[in-house]
């Protein structure tokens, strides 16, 4: 089983999710992560490595509001047009500025971390659909923890409200 997530960089808050088989590639995950996170979240920035360069990706940032930062390969070029172009450009006349955006991408490394140290590593469950599930639960307990922690640092204080008899 392959996890593939994306992370809010403020919040570490994982606002996509995708578990598929071990063998799934990478880079046919980002435009429906991007679409799903699109739909609860405003994006700007959306940082990838290498394994999500392509030209699809990019114009599926830039569709959903974004400027993708993903690492590009010693062989690209900016001959393919488009928002990759503009972005390779981009990266070879501002590479410092382009890195330092792109390398925000190990917020989801630490999100991923945060999640194994918390909740455990391992997945326990022997059943293809429990498997998920258990993953599933880890991901939504993440999130309530975020969720408590910004809580408390942004001094939110809860209102409950009674009950009408």
């Amino acid at each position: 089983m392959k996890t593939h997530i994306a992370s809010g960089v403020k919040t570490n808050v994982v606002t996509a999710v995708r578990i598929l088989d071990k063998d799934a590639h990478d880079s046919p995950q980002f435009i429906p992560l991007v679409k799903e996170t699109r739909k609860h979240f405003e994006i700007s920035e959306v940082s990838a490595d290498k394994a999500y360069q392509s030209v699809d990706n990019f114009e599926a940032a830039a569709e959903c509001g974004g400027q993708a930062f993903i690492a590009f390969k010693s062989n690209a070029t900016g001959a393919s047009g488009g928002h990759f172009e503009k972005a390779f450009h981009y990266f070879k006349f501002n590479q410092e500025e382009y890195m330092a955006r792109y390398h925000k991408r190990s917020n989801v490394e630490s999100t991923f971390s945060a999640i194994k140290r918390k909740f455990g590593a391992d997945v326990v469950s022997k059943n293809p659909h429990a498997m998920v599930n258990e993953v599933m639960c880890k991901l939504i307990c993440h999130n309530l923890t975020c969720l408590i922690q910004e809580q408390e640092s942004l001094g939110i204080v809860p209102v409950f409200w009674k009950d009408e008899e």
